[in-house]
């Protein structure tokens, strides 16, 4: 499920634009001074968008296939 269906792709993409969003919101400052933030933040905020991504696909995968589950059992 978290491999399959171009999940990978799509999280990677979200994380790419809501992480360059979010570092400019909180370290464009630092940015704009010609600092470097701390890199561990950084990488927080491009991985976190991309975990929640992954779990969202995850779990609206797991969700249909449960709904398909029951449906064949049923019918």
């Amino acid at each position: 499920m978290v491999f399959g269906d171009g999940t990978p792709r799509k999280a990677l993409m979200t994380a790419l634009v809501v992480g360059t969003i979010l570092t400019l919101i909180n370290h464009g400052d630092l940015v704009l001074a010609g600092e470097l933030p701390p890199m561990w933040k950084v990488l927080l905020t491009y991985l976190t968008p991309f975990c929640v991504t992954t779990w969202g696909a995850v779990t609206g995968k797991r969700a249909q296939w449960q709904l398909d589950f029951s449906a064949k059992t049923d019918g």
